[in-house]
């Protein structure tokens, strides 16, 4: 997809991965719809690339409908807006359990399902749901997030299959440490020297990358491929090391 003329909803705008995605496909001629909770972090966002801006809490199911309705057809979607939580499962109660699944995986696919018949209908689009490298391979203390990554990653590979041929394409990115405040809202901070969290602009760059080269699958940085390889080649291996080094 040439993206100079384009028109992209981006979710999660209000900071990190969302705006540094937000802020790049601005500059290349794309005509930006972002939404997010802060208002204030939205305004600054449209005072610095132009974007169009209208705040939302997709953790509120009513919400995401709101917003498919206000940014109108689209030809890329991005499916930023996430967020994590650590700590034992036993202690994360049902109201907070609701909110990670509704942010983090029942938003993105009802979007899509609002969004992307339309750019069937039109014969071009693509749809990139940010996941996370915790989604391929599980993470300890993060239990839920880790599944509603999971479900994130099956959604993409499956839409993608069944998109195939109409102009429409499906790429999930899975990042690994990002440097953002997601550690700080998580509940607690990034403190290990291994692996060194990567730069927002980082991950908007390979997300660019991937709409135009319509490319199925990314991880930044690309050798947090690894990981997700070795879980899948030696899984009995990987739960070994995992297990006693994190």
């Amino acid at each position: 997809m040439d993206l100079p003329g384009r028109t992209a909803l981006v979710t999660g705008a209000s900071s990190g991965i969302g705006r540094a995605t937000a802020i790049a496909m601005a500059r290349r001629g794309v005509r930006v719809k972002a939404t997010g909770r802060d208002v204030s972090a939205l305004e600054a966002l449209a005072k610095d690339c132009g974007a169009a801006i209208h705040p939302a809490d997709l953790g509120v199911a009513e919400e995401v409908d709101r917003i498919a309705r206000w940014a109108g057809p689209v030809d890329l979607l991005v499916n930023n807006a996430g967020f994590g939580w650590a700590g034992p499962f036993a202690n994360l109660g049902p109201a907070r359990m609701h909110e990670l699944l509704q942010v983090n995986l029942a938003a993105p696919i009802r979007l899509a399902a609002l969004l992307v018949p339309g750019m069937i209908e039109r014969g071009v689009g693509h749809v990139v749901n940010v996941a996370s490298i915790a989604g391929h391979v599980g993470v300890r203390s993060e239990a839920v997030y880790s599944a509603t990554k999971a479900g994130l990653i099956a959604f993409t590979e499956s839409l993608r299959y069944e998109l195939a041929g109409s102009g429409v394409g499906a790429t999930v990115v899975s990042p690994g440490a990002v440097r953002t405040a997601f550690f700080d809202r998580e509940g607690r901070h990034y403190d290990r020297a291994f692996p060194r969290p990567v730069a927002p602009e980082r991950v908007a760059r390979s997300i660019i990358r991937a709409v135009e080269g319509n490319r199925a699958q990314v991880f930044v940085p690309r050798w947090m491929a690894f990981p997700a390889w070795f879980r899948g080649a030696w899984p009995s291996l990987y739960r070994r090391l995992a297990g006693r080094y994190g």
